[in-house]
């Protein structure tokens, strides 16, 4: 087989607000690879199908400003980005994988081919009939395992109790509401746009509002007290969830993104700090890869979660995009806040 292209995402300049294509990032489409001849040097040729675009993303491109509480090297520059992702093996010498093996990973280069440089990072998926690969970059993956490992060790949920989600038509913030609806709680939900808001109510909220819109301190006025708070944000939204928390409440911190799209603070004027001691809030952060939370939780979750998802008892929202140059874009979109579910850059369909 004569070479093809393999374009690749690099990384170009650090972050300053939202990034640009072509000035963040550069779309390179002057590489070329020989899928045939390649040398492999005992490791795998990976077809790249679909990468993850999400938050964390952001602070790799921050460069020396990245946020300390991210544990992941910063991108360098002129080198590819990269993020979760799933592929399909096209040649192997490696005893681990064969040939048509989907895999994920969460370092996978931005580009059409890639040859993983650490093996280590590289899992073998088999895909529950009638869930397409993406999906475990999603919800049969690294945010689902977000939401359902976090929720479990941390959420202490008892039927009749008040659930408030943030960000609840992201990837996170759904299966959370989903799952609280699963344990017979009230579920609050907010989200950026009217849309959002549909989706929200779709997936099983009581009750779903625009904070963009709607005061989020007088609709937790209204329908609180709140026993398990699910914070995907930070900031003020953290803030009225303190000020409107029951006695003995859960919170639960998994993301920040208010403080990814400004990190000065301003506007923010945390009132409410005193009530963790006050009202003896439980207040849990965590990464998913946390390797006490993997011990006690991933074989339930791959055990239940892709049947469920599959068997349509779960539900899953992928906003997908087509070819590898709209991953700078996507990553705009999800950190304005205009991105629906999982945002999926597809970069082929096989």
């Amino acid at each position: 087989m004569a070479p093809v292209r393999n374009a690749k995402v690099l990384f170009n300049q650090p972050l300053a607000g939202l990034p640009e294509p072509g000035k963040t990032t550069i779309y390179d489409t002057s590489n070329i690879i020989d899928l045939d001849m390649v040398p492999l040097n005992g490791g795998v040729l990976v077809k790249v199908l679909s990468i993850s675009v999400e938050p964390l993303t952001a602070g790799l491109m921050m460069g020396p400003n990245k946020p300390a509480s991210i544990p992941f090297p910063s991108y360098q520059e002129g080198q590819p980005t990269f993020s979760f992702g799933v592929g399909k093996v096209l040649r192997s010498e490696n005893e681990g994988f064969q040939k048509g093996d989907y895999v994920v990973s969460p370092v996978l280069e931005h580009a059409e081919y890639t040859i993983p440089t650490d093996l280590n990072f590289l899992q073998k998926i088999v895909p529950e009939p009638g869930l397409p690969p993406s999906v475990y970059i999603g919800a049969a993956g690294m945010p689902g395992q977000t939401a359902f490992y976090g929720w479990k060790e941390y959420s202490k949920a008892k039927k009749g109790e008040t659930l408030f989600v943030s960000t609840a038509a992201g990837p996170v913030g759904s299966m959370v509401l989903q799952l609280a609806k699963r344990e017979g709680m009230k579920v609050i939900a907010s989200a950026g746009t009217d849309e959002k808001v549909k989706l929200a109510k779709s997936l099983g909220a009581d009750v779903a509002f625009n904070y963009k819109t709607t005061s989020i301190e007088e609709v937790l006025q209204k329908e609180g007290p709140i026993d398990v708070y699910w914070d995907n944000v930070s900031g003020s939204t953290l803030d009225a969830a303190l000020g409107n928390a029951a006695l003995h409440a859960r919170f639960i911190g998994c993301g920040f993104i208010s403080q990814l799209v400004d990190r000065t603070g301003n506007g923010v004027n945390m009132k409410n700090l005193a009530n963790i001691v006050m009202r003896g809030i439980n207040v849990s952060g965590f990464l998913a890869n946390d390797a006490f939370l993997l011990e006690h939780w991933e074989k339930e979750f791959n055990d239940t979660i892709p049947k469920l998802l599959a068997k349509g008892e779960l539900k899953y929202i992928e906003d997908r995009t087509m070819g590898l140059e709209h991953v700078t874009v996507g990553l705009a979109e999800v950190m304005a806040g205009k991105s629906m579910g999982k945002k999926i850059v597809v970069v082929s369909e096989e």
